[in-house]
């Protein structure tokens, strides 16, 4: 008879010990289920700043049928060319210029005995400045170049001016700052739309900055953004 109390007991006290465990375990999924309830939005921040860096190739060309004459020629106008940014207000640091590139007609294999300037020279000095009004100015001046003899060209796709704003970590915090409350306030939206609140942060990417022109016209003005993705647990 004390056995089969015993037994009854123990069998108890078993049976009680699975159901706790399991109301435990029960609760533990619903918890971790709970905690798997996440919204992921988007945070955008723009701004617009002006370009900092000015990038200006001046290129020109020469011909020739004298290589001596072609050579002293090209070395005349490159003075005239820096003496023109000195006294538009440049500095000498700011300009540099390569060396002139010869090309001689007959000497290719297409060439023929009738061109009419054997050589051809080209050259390029370029203006690295953080002047950009200057910049701009004298750009629209570079005529007066032309009423001296110099031919200028610039055509090409790589001899454009190119403006540069080079200082992005000046304004990094604030735009991800910005970032981040603008993706905060989607969550706590969509949240509120499925009756439910924010809760803690999951995951959070800040995403890449671009910097653009602000459009073809203005090249010195440019477009920043950068667009942060957050993830959020929710919580009722």
């Amino acid at each position: 008879m004390n056995e089969q109390r015993s037994a009854f007991i123990l069998g108890a006290f078993v049976c009680a010990g699975l159901i706790a465990m399991g109301l435990i375990i029960s609760s533990s999924v619903l918890r971790f289920k709970e905690y798997e309830r996440v919204v992921v939005v988007k945070g955008l921040a723009e701004q617009e700043m002006p370009a900092d860096v000015a990038v200006w190739p001046i290129s020109f060309t020469a011909a020739s049928n004298d290589l001596t004459d072609l050579y002293a020629s090209m070395e005349v106008n490159t003075q005239q060319i820096i003496s023109y940014l000195q006294a538009s207000g440049f500095a000498m640091e700011e300009i540099t210029a390569t060396a002139p590139v010869v090309t001689d007609k007959l000497a290719r294999e297409y060439g023929s005995q009738e061109v009419s300037m054997r050589y051809a020279a080209a050259q390029v000095i370029t203006v690295y400045s953080d002047k950009i009004d200057r910049v701009r100015t004298s750009q629209g001046n570079v005529a007066e170049l032309g009423k001296k003899g110099i031919a200028l060209s610039g055509n090409e796709y790589n001899q454009k001016t190119q403006f540069l704003f080079t200082r992005l970590n000046d304004i990094k915090p604030t735009m991800i700052e910005e970032a981040t409350r603008n993706a905060r306030a989607a969550a706590e939206k969509l949240a509120s739309d499925a009756n439910s609140q924010i809760g803690k942060l999951k995951r959070a990417n800040q995403g890449q900055f671009t910097i653009e022109d602000r459009d073809t016209n203005t090249p010195y003005l440019k477009k920043i953004r950068v667009v942060s993705t957050v993830e959020y647990y929710l919580a009722d």
